[in-house]
């Protein structure tokens, strides 16, 4: 169970970083670096979201 509210809390961080972004691109019109670290936080939860996918297949945490 633990592990599932893992892989949801890394979803809804991934949620709220694209909110974060779409709200820096329209008050700042795109001139800013806070869109750019946005998509890298954005890439790094999805990766280690996939990851934590891949593990919680391989190990046996999530049934398919």
């Amino acid at each position: 169970m633990l592990f599932k509210t893992l892989i949801a809390l890394v979803f809804l961080a991934m949620v709220a970083s694209l909110v974060a972004g779409a709200g820096f691109l329209i008050k700042d019109g795109g001139r800013s670096r806070r869109v750019l670290v946005s998509l890298k936080l954005r890439v790094v939860l999805a990766t280690l979201l996939l990851v934590l996918l891949f593990y919680g297949f391989h190990v046996g945490h999530l049934d398919g």
